[in-house]
């Protein structure tokens, strides 16, 4: 048995915190914002450096130039908030470890409470993930030389996957945070 008050990591502002069963008073916009910056979408199987970061910043803004609510732009920036503290497993290989996609949902609902959106309706949950499967199409085309879907992009904007500094996708990032949400951290 794994005593669980073992289990810690040391995030970039130096808060000790649990993977397993984060305290959401724990998770810091700051830390998440430098984490992404840094992580590789894809696994770093790309054609070139593209963080999740930035990917989660063209999904807010997928999701801005779909008219959607501040909460959806919001989830969608948060939408990968957790690899900021668990990495990620690759789709494919995902759907194979239930364990992990149950604590990364865990996870992923304590990063929602604890920027005040709380639960995601359902129609919410389904803007969100079709946002970001979207935006999967077009990475796939784009980085990876895949096939453009059928019918071709679903996207209303055209994403920004160039190669950017660390330092401006954290920046930016949180600039859009701030921009959206609304109380007091």
């Amino acid at each position: 048995m794994i005593d669980e008050s073992s289990v810690y990591m040391k995030t970039y502002l130096g808060i000790k915190l649990n993977p397993l069963n984060p305290d959401e008073k724990d998770i810091r916009i700051e830390d998440i914002a430098h984490a992404l910056s840094y992580i590789c979408r894809g696994n770093g199987q790309v054609s070139h450096f593209y963080s999740v970061g930035q990917h989660c910043i063209n999904a807010a803004k997928e999701a801005i130039a779909r008219e959607e609510s501040s909460r959806v732009i919001l989830a969608a920036l948060l939408h990968d908030a957790s690899e900021a503290y668990m990495s990620d497993v690759i789709r494919p290989i995902k759907q194979f470890l239930p364990k992990y996609k149950e604590i990364e949902n865990n996870f992923l609902e304590k990063v929602y409470n604890r920027f005040g959106l709380g639960q995601l309706s359902p129609d919410e949950e389904l803007m969100v993930k079709s946002i970001d499967d979207d935006l999967l199409d077009y990475d796939m085309a784009m980085l990876l030389k895949e096939d453009e879907p059928e019918g071709g992009f679903r996207l209303k904007r055209i994403p920004d996957i160039k190669y950017r500094v660390f330092e401006e996708v954290e920046k930016e990032y949180l600039d859009i945070f701030y921009r959206y949400f609304k109380e007091e951290i």
